[in-house]
Parts: C-alpha cells; structure tokens; sequence
C-alpha cells in the first residue's frame, strides 16, 4: 500500500523560502511528493535558489534551458508558472514590503476567501496547491478532510 508523505512544515524566514514553497506546490500538482522531492535539488538549481529577482528576469531562453533539463519535471506550464509567480511575487514584495508581510495580510480572511485570493493571484496553483502552500509555510489551515471551502 502506497503510504503518503506529509510535507514538512515551518514558517519561512525569508522572500526565497515563501517562493520555494509556492513552486512546490505548484510543482506537486498531479505528482507524488516522493517524485518532487527526488527532483527537487535539480529543480532548486534551475530557479537559481529560488532568487526572486533573477527568475522574474527570466526569458524565453531561460525557460528552455530549463526544459531540456532531465533533472527536472519538465512541464512547460510548471515552468512558466514558476516564472510568472517570481513576477508577481516581485510585485506583492513591493507593495507589502516582503512576501512574508504579503500573507501576513490575508490572516484575518477565513480559509475560503485565502483560497479564492492565492487561486486567482498565483499560476497554476488550485484549491489543493492553496493548502499545501498554506500548510508548509506554518499558516493556519482547516483539517485536510475539511479543506475544500
């Protein structure tokens, strides 16, 4: 019997750490968490660490580079998420003053409404990607069973 593995959970410390979990719950979609871990090291070099900065300048090129890239999970709307999401999270950094003070913002908000706002605001990340981002960053969030808004 196939056993599921739980994310790991911890507040992030900084922008690069609240990024790399938003890809990788974009990443996980559809993937087993066993596959993305395996991969993850690649996929972490890839993004250059996870620099905000530097994936949001990131071209057509770039996004090639990273497809032929075997290490990786080689989805082109994975990839081009990522590379998006670094664009709007670049946006919300400035606005906020970091990605931290960004979700900070949106505690008071029941769980429903934090779903509908992330859904609609990050590529690629749907209802389940809303919650494993949520949950790994240490925010608060309903039981899994009880999930779905």
């Amino acid at each position: 019997m196939h056993r599921y593995i739980v994310p790991p959970r911890a507040v992030p410390r900084s922008d690069r750490r609240y990024f790399e979990l938003l890809t990788q719950a974009v990443f996980q979609a559809g993937f087993s968490w066993q596959v993305v871990r395996a991969k993850w090291p690649s996929i972490r070099r890839a993004f250059r660490g996870f620099d905000i900065d530097a994936v949001a300048r990131f071209t057509v090129r770039d996004t090639a580079r990273i497809l032929s890239d075997p290490g990786i999970v080689r989805n082109r709307h994975k990839v081009a998420a990522t590379v998006e999401n670094a664009r709007i999270l670049r946006a919300l950094a400035r606005r906020h003053g970091s990605v931290r003070a960004y979700v900070a913002s949106l505690r008071s908000l029941s769980y429903g409404e934090k779903v509908g706002i992330l859904s609609r605001t990050f590529r690629f990340l749907g209802p389940t990607g809303v919650y494993v981002f949520l949950w790994c960053a240490g925010e608060d969030v309903p039981r899994w069973e009880e999930r779905v808004p």
